[in-house]
């Protein structure tokens, strides 16, 4: 499937950078596709808008959108649960998150950039750009997963890849990175990122302070990822990194 607006297509998009991990780099937001023997599962939803394309993605792998086991949310951003309540509601799919993050990505909370921070910055071309991105991928019109809840460690065991969710509060109260050790692999969702529309340079870096429910949290909470050990870096925004995450940290913070 191509989309006509954006010309976006699957084969353009998705990458297999560690084995049974499949990288989908949308127009705006990134999610992940982790298969295994057992079956396959999400890691984030992108924009509302994007839900087409998630679905796309996952065809375009051989599987069917109605199979995943689960869909994890690394936080409850609209640019990563956009596809989240069609799962919910069209495949009865779980949709996991933290359990400091439920109420986020079920709707109850709001832990997002206010419409007033980005009007001040609006005539920054960059910013004038991405808001006229974000309107048009529906992010004023999202569903929140009012169905989704919060998963303990022993049910990611379960589901394909092994996940283990490692808090890393501050982007949002709940915000959490996904590792997936046997693959080597870490998706971070906005802990960090390499790349934004915001954003002049490409590499390791945290989202502009706006995006951050609290700015210097969300740095300090980086240095829970230290023990994890992994080659492969999944970023909610900008290419995936194949560089140890301990370099990526250290890049990250200077």
């Amino acid at each position: 499937m191509k989309s006509k607006a954006t010309g976006w297509h699957p084969a353009d998009h998705v990458s297999e950078p560690a084995p049974g991990v499949f990288f989908v780099q949308g127009p705006a937001s990134n999610w992940i596709v982790v298969v295994d023997q057992t079956g396959f599962l999400l890691i984030d939803t992108g924009y509302p808008a994007d839900c087409p394309l998630v679905l796309a993605s996952i065809r375009h792998l051989g599987l069917e959108p109605a199979d995943a086991l689960a869909v994890l949310i690394t936080h409850g951003h609209v640019d990563h649960t956009g596809s989240a309540a069609h799962f919910a509601s069209a495949y009865r799919t779980p949709v996991l998150c933290a359990p400091e993050e439920l109420a986020h990505v079920q709707g109850k909370e709001k832990h997002q950039v206010t419409f007033g921070q980005v009007m001040v910055r609006a005539l920054r071309p960059r910013v004038f750009r991405w808001m006229l991105h974000v309107i048009k991928a529906g992010a004023l019109k999202a569903q929140p997963a009012t169905q989704a809840q919060a998963w303990d460690a022993a049910t990611l065991r379960t589901l394909p890849g092994r996940p283990v969710a490692i808090p890393v509060p501050g982007h949002t109260p709940g915000n959490a990175a996904i590792h997936l050790p046997q693959a080597g692999a870490i998706a971070v969702g906005d802990s960090f990122v390499t790349g934004h529309p915001l954003s002049r340079r490409n590499g390791p870096q945290m989202l502009h302070p706006m995006f951050h429910s609290d700015p210097a949290a969300a740095l300090e909470a980086t240095h829970r990822l230290d023990g994890a050990t992994a080659t492969v870096i999944l970023p909610g925004h900008g290419p995936a990194l194949h560089i140890p995450l301990a370099d990526a940290l250290a890049d990250l913070r200077g």
